[in-house]
C-alpha cells in the first residue's frame, strides 16, 4: 500500500481480536545490562522471517564499562543491529571491521557459516556511555540457508524516511509504503523504526502476510486496548491495523513479512530447517579448527571465543530452544 497516515484504528475490521498474540518479553540481567527477549517465545517462534528479537538496554556504563560479546558462530540466518543510543564495534570472519552508530544498519548474512564479535570500543569505554537498541535475526529461506556469508553496512541517510503529522518513520529493511530499503534481503520482509507524537496514528502495511509491532517507549492503542513499552503484538492476517500513540507518545518497531514454508530449528546461535545441519555446525565449532574447518575467527579479534559448554551440548535442537548469545 502507499503511505496513508489518515488510516484510523476504528476501521471496520479492526477489533480486539486483531491482536492474535501478545508477547511479554523475558528480562535478563547480564551483569548490570538488561536484555528483553521477545522472540522466540513460548507463544510464537517467529513473525514473518524474524526468529529472534532482543531489546538491549537502555543501560548506562561508568568509565571502562561496556559490552564484550566474544567471537561466536551463526548459520542459516541474517543478523540486524539497530541502535537508538551508543555504539558497537563489529568484527567478523569475512574481515569486516565496522562501527555502528544510532540509525545505521549492520546486516550480516551468516548463510553456511560466519563468526563475529561485538564490543564497545576503547574510545567509548574511556568515558561514561550508554547503550540502547534492538538486535534481530532473520531466518533465511531454505534455498538460501547455505549461501556464502555476506555483510552490509548502511548509514542513517541511506534509509528511506516517511513523515507526516506526528509521525517519523524509517524503513530499515525490506519494502513498505511504496519505499524500499537499500539492504539486500533474501525474502519478503519489512522492518520500520517509528516515532509517534501523542495521539498520532500509524497504519501497518496491509499487503504483508505477517505483521507485528514491538513498543520500545511510551504506549499505543489498538482498537481500544492499550499496550505499554516492552510488549510485542502480532496481528491477525488480513485485518486493517492502525495504532494510536498514548498521551506521552510512542516509539515502536514494526516488523514482519512472508512466513517460511518449512519449520525452523533454533539451537544456541544456529538456525536451520535441518537438525543435521545444526549438529554439523555444533561439531565444527567444538573442533575449533580455525585453519581448515568451516568457521574462522575474526581478524583482529581471534584470541578468544565463546565455547559450547557441556551443559549447552546436552540440549537438542528444537523449536523451543533459545539462543544464548
Amino acid at each position: 500500500m502507499s503511505w496513508n497516515p489518515t488510516h484510523k484504528p476504528e476501521c471496520p475490521n479492526a477489533s480486539a481480536d486483531s491482536v492474535e498474540t501478545l508477547i511479554i518479553p523475558r528480562a535478563r540481567d547480564l551483569g548490570g545490562f538488561e536484555v528483553r527477549r521477545a522472540l522466540p517465545a513460548p507463544e510464537r517462534q517467529m513473525v514473518g522471517p524474524f526468529i529472534f528479537f532482543d531489546q538491549m538496554g537502555p543501560a548506562e556504563f561508568i568509565t571502562e564499562g561496556g559490552i564484550d560479546v566474544r567471537p561466536h558462530p551463526h548459520i542459516g540466518l541474517g543478523t540486524v543491529t539497530y541502535l537508538y543510543d551508543g555504539e558497537f564495534e563489529h568484527r567478523d570472519s569475512l574481515g569486516t571491521h565496522q562501527m555502528i552508530y544510532p540509525g545505521e544498519v549492520n546486516w550480516m548474512v551468516a548463510g553456511k557459516g560466519v563468526t563475529h564479535s561485538e564490543r564497545t570500543s576503547a574510545e567509548t569505554r574511556a568515558k561514561r556511555n550508554r547503550l540502547f537498541g534492538i538486535q534481530t535475526w532473520i531466518a533465511l529461506p531454505k534455498n538460501r540457508e547455505d549461501m556464502a556469508p555476506d555483510f552490509e553496512h548502511h548509514k542513517n541517510a541511506a534509509l528511506p524516511e516517511l513523515q507526516d503529522t506526528g509521525v517519523q518513520a524509517k524503513l530499515i529493511l525490506g519494502s513498505a509504503y511504496g519505499k524500499s530499503s537499500p539492504v539486500t534481503m533474501q525474502s519478503e520482509t519489512f522492518y520500520v523504526d517509528v516515532i509517534l507524537a501523542p495521539g498520532a496514528h500509524f497504519p501497518l502495511p496491509d499487503d504483508q502476510e505477517d505483521r507485528g509491532i514491538y513498543v520500545t517507549e511510551g504506549s499505543v492503542e489498538v482498537a481500544g486496548d492499550v499496550f505499554e513499552a516492552g510488549q510485542m503484538m502480532v496481528f491477525r492476517p488480513g485485518d486493517k491495523i492502525s495504532v494510536r500513540a498514548g498521551e506521552k507518545g510512542a516509539r515502536l518497531m514494526a516488523l514482519g513479512g512472508a512466513t517460511l514454508c518449512e519449520e525452523r530449528y533454533i539451537w544456541w546461535n544456529f538456525v536451520s530447517s535441518s537438525r543435521d545441519r545444526i549438529e554439523d555446525a555444533k561439531e565444527s565449532w567444538k573442533a575449533a579448527d580455525w585453519a581448515n574447518g568451516p568457521f574462522k575467527l575474526p581478524p583482529g579479534d581471534d584470541a578468544e571465543h565463546i565455547p559450547i559448554t557441556p551443559e549447552l551440548e546436552q540440549t537438542l535442537p528444537n523449536r523451543d530452544n533459545e539462543p544464548s548469545a
